[in-house]
């Protein structure tokens, strides 16, 4: 039988969950004492159920607040009670008991990361819209971290309560199960995945609080700021972090660009687009549009992604300068000094869109170009050397 450490406890957050959450309870309690069940505002008969499992630790609030606040404030007092880890378990039963030990054989090698039980999503009885929201949040989980996920929807987890503790959350509802693990991957926590049985019963059987509009909804929103986030801050913030390790130059150069895996064409082909994307002018776009040309295109998506952050901060004021600069060549009137004018009109200000917009493609083009033929040639020199 599995044997649950002390510093190791299983968190139940519940919310009217009355025909469930005492069977829960009597499968987890086989395993470990160490439960804390938080009663999120329930109004069925869930005390009545809880007073029947008296070593069982109680985090009770009314009125009801969400899968999101249920779980932090469970975090919180995990915490208080000295815990280092939580395994979350939903309440209505879809989840194993004996899965648990899964996730303690992981914990094992994996001490400082978020595991995340992975579902067969192709089993019987699967909800189709289930299956729909977790495809759709992998995809906006792989742009927003660079994390391939097998499974970010599901409840069966294992935090490292001391590596999340620090982080300020925003969520409050389900959608907090996506905030948690973006915003803890891009503080460099690792998020790894444990392979769990689920059960979902037949569809009149089956209890959901999940409100298809509003957390469909509220999901939405949170990755439109997420993904926001990520290319005006992470992504420059990790080039950045990049570009000062040696072992970073070292890893481009010889795994990367030396590399025979692929054509010097590709490779010039591939720097040439991020160039292109880094300038034109779709600004907060330009990292996930590139990503998908790249894979479209099938080019070295490294090269294309780290090239492409030639618009970082400190190079933006400089790229929009010469963005206006060769825009006059299209507009046919020096707008680039308008702009710093007392006297705006509505004319100057079209014209000088117009002219950065103008500026900006031809300048991507042009940069494209000569750096894609640069890389080239400077392969074709560097990696005929290195084999002759």
């Amino acid at each position: 039988m599995t044997s649950i450490a002390p510093h190791i406890a299983v968190l139940i957050p519940t919310y009217n969950n009355a025909s469930s959450l005492g069977q829960v309870l009597k499968d987890v309690l086989s395993y470990t004492q160490h439960v804390i069940v938080v009663n999120d505002g329930s109004t069925d008969t869930t005390t009545e159920i809880l007073d029947q499992f008296p070593t069982v630790q109680r985090v009770s609030y009314t009125p009801n607040r969400g899968k999101g606040i249920a779980l932090r404030r469970g975090f919180k007092y995990a915490l208080q009670q000295g815990y280092e880890y939580v395994i979350t378990i939903d309440a209505d039963g879809q989840h194993f008991a004996s899965d648990l030990q899964v996730f303690l054989d992981k914990l094992q090698t994996e001490k400082n990361a978020i595991l995340i039980g992975a579902r067969n999503l192709h089993q019987e009885n699967m909800p189709g819209k289930n299956s729909f929201a977790n495809k759709f949040s992998n995809f906006w989980f792989y742009v927003e971290t660079g994390m391939k996920a097998a499974d970010t929807q599901s409840g069966y987890r294992l935090y490292p309560l001391n590596l999340i503790a620090p982080i300020p959350f925003w969520c409050t509802r389900y959608e907090f199960e996506v905030e948690v693990l973006v915003r803890s991957a891009w503080r460099g926590v690792k998020i790894d995945w444990v392979p769990v049985q689920v059960y979902y019963p037949p569809a009149e059987e089956r209890v959901s609080h999940f409100r298809p509009f509003q957390d469909f909804s509220r999901i939405s929103v949170l990755n439109t700021v997420l993904v926001l986030i990520t290319f005006l801050y992470i992504k420059p913030r990790d080039f950045i972090r990049f570009l000062f390790k040696k072992e970073s130059w070292r890893w481009l150069w010889k795994e990367v660009l030396l590399n025979p895996g692929e054509s010097n064409g590709k490779k010039a082909w591939s720097i040439g687009l991020g160039i292109f994307m880094g300038i034109v002018p779709i600004w907060g776009f330009q990292m996930l549009v590139a990503l998908l040309l790249a894979t479209f295109f099938k080019l070295n998506k490294a090269l294309v992604l780290i090239a492409a952050n030639i618009s970082i901060p400190p190079l933006i004021p400089v790229i929009v300068f010469l963005s206006l600069m060769v825009g006059r060549i299209w507009v046919g009137h020096d707008a680039t000094f308008v702009i710093f004018s007392k006297h705006l009109s509505q004319e100057a200000v079209k014209q000088n869109i117009l002219q950065y917009i103008y500026g900006s493609v031809t300048l991507a083009v042009a940069a494209g170009v000569t750096f894609g033929l640069v890389t080239y040639v400077l392969l074709a020199i560097f990696r005929k050397q290195k084999h002759g």
